[in-house]
């Protein structure tokens, strides 16, 4: 579907901020899941890499089926209904017996709601701005972080106040407002369409076919079905079967309708409707793996969908186990003047507004930006194994989550690496690797701290993922600039090229 000029502003400004308010709303509690994993580490005893399997498909799992829903359905429907699974999702957690049933409730339900729901506001904001696309990214992905600051002191307080199971409950009533955002959720008209008399004519040569087709394969059934009728008759009546194969052509003209030819007529015609829906449908799809593999040949879309994987297995545990961190590092309670996790979310604010500016100055190239941010993520990571005192961490905290605002900025690479017809396309794929991603990073860190027990190891593992995705997305960038902006004529017409830093 073709989509008119985006208007960077109407409408498209009351998408940014109930944008805003789904992602602060859904994302406040699974990225400030971490004041919750102490909890849950009291609570059923388990290891720590089997407790932060619930924190990391919370926020991993959603990704990896959202491109397909908001493809089929559209951003509104899938944001009011996705709003009932986070608050039904908390709100079952507040009743888990034990750690496998938070894997499904907290883990599942409440992940795959947070992961529709981003990528529902990300690409309905796409469709409506253009020029200034990067500042209404970093403004609407702002939410989650804004959600990351207040819901890790809110949740350690009503932890305190009610408990965790009514800390929950209290948290899925909170997500019932994504309800009214979703609503707001209003689609962009697609391009001027045509004259009816138009649209008849571009379209019948495909309906006249189905309509042929179907109107002869009715004919040619329901002579197959009279024959064996006749054939039946000839098998019970043996001495008249050649009398009747001799009259056959005057028996079929000479056959009245009746009800028998009625229910063999819609037999026939269900039949056929059930080979026509099968056959459109395996076009779909034939069509959408071919189109995949069209992305795959673009290098830097490819060496993106690495970069992304490598970048959150490695990138996003801080954010769950930072709090741990601490703990495990014997640092008092006392010299704690903010939670970690708030210093996280609000660099973050401050990186996704920042970064989200500078992707709309024509001078920046928003693919080596993008870059930058992950080669400066991996050497943080490597930093945190000395990092012995409150003072250092929340300085590293900081740092990590000024980084990790590069969010902001990845829908904006994408659309200029594939083209806003097939952003949806593409960055349901790309999120797919980043839920992959996430569901992995925290357990693999958890499982290198009860094999080791201490975090050095973990923390040069992690370094080391995002470091190489990001010299990989580096090599893969180099040498495709101005070859694939001369030779973007060549390319076949799904293929987009990613622009020079002038264009970006």
């Amino acid at each position: 579907m073709a989509f008119r000029k985006p208007p960077d502003g109407g409408w498209g400004w009351v998408i940014v901020v109930v944008s805003f308010f789904t992602q602060f709303l859904c994302y406040g509690s699974p990225l400030a899941v971490g004041v919750l994993y102490l909890e849950w580490l009291d609570a059923f005893g388990e290891g720590k890499g089997k407790t932060a399997w619930v924190g990391s498909l919370a926020n991993g799992i959603g990704l990896l089926a959202s491109n397909i829903c908001v493809s089929s359905f559209g951003a509104r429907p899938v944001a009011i209904f996705s709003g009932f699974m986070v608050a039904g999702g908390l709100m079952m957690s507040s009743f888990a017996p034990n750690i496998y049933f938070l894997y499904v409730s907290y883990g599942i339900v409440v992940g795959l709601g947070c992961g529709l729901l981003y990528t529902a506001t990300v690409t309905i904001t796409c469709q409506y701005f253009d020029k200034r696309r990067g500042l209404a990214l970093g403004l609407i992905s702002t939410g989650s972080s804004v959600g990351l600051f207040i819901y890790a002191a809110l949740q350690r307080e009503l932890i305190e106040l009610y408990g965790l199971d009514g800390c929950l409950l209290i948290v899925g009533a909170l997500s019932l407002n994504i309800l009214a955002c979703g609503s707001l959720m209003r689609p962009l008209e697609s391009s001027s369409s045509p004259p009816p008399e138009k649209i008849c004519v571009d379209k019948v040569p495909e309906q006249y076919f189905v309509y042929h087709e179907k109107e002869k394969t009715v004919e040619e059934n329901i002579s197959i079905l009279e024959k064996g009728y006749i054939d039946e008759k000839c098998v019970n009546n043996v001495p008249h079967c050649k009398q009747d194969s001799i009259l056959n052509k005057n028996v079929l003209t000479s056959i009245n309708v009746n009800e028998k030819d009625t229910y063999k007529k819609k037999v026939v015609e269900q039949t056929n409707f059930c080979k026509q829906l099968a056959k459109r449908k395996w076009q779909v799809y034939l069509t959408y793996w071919k189109e995949t593999m069209v992305l795959f040949k673009n290098k830097v879309f490819s060496a993106l969908f690495v970069a992304i994987l490598l970048f959150d297995i490695g990138g996003f545990p801080p954010s769950l186990l930072m709090e741990d961190v601490a703990r495990s590092a014997n640092i008092s309670e006392d010299d704690y003047y903010m939670p970690l996790i708030s210093i996280i979310g609000i660099m973050t604010t401050v990186g996704k507004l920042i970064l989200g500016i500078l992707a709309d100055f024509k001078w920046v190239n928003t693919l080596y930006l993008y870059v930058t941010t992950l080669l400066m993520t991996g050497v943080a990571l490597f930093a945190i194994p000395f990092a012995k005192s409150y003072l250092t961490l929340a300085m590293l905290s900081g740092i990590l989550g000024f980084l990790t605002g590069n969010w902001s900025i990845f829908p904006y690479v994408t659309t200029k690496t594939v083209g806003i017809e097939k952003l949806t396309h593409a960055y349901g794929i790309l999120m797919f690797f980043a839920g992959l991603g996430n569901s992995l990073g925290p357990p693999i860190v958890g499982w290198f701290y009860d094999w080791t027990q201490e975090y050095d190891t973990a923390f040069y593992f992690s370094g080391f993922c995002v470091l190489l995705g990001g010299f990989l997305l580096l090599l893969a960038a180099l040498p495709c600039w101005n070859a694939c902006t001369n030779q973007s004529s060549k390319l076949p017409p799904n293929t987009y090229s990613y622009k020079v830093a002038s264009n970006a």
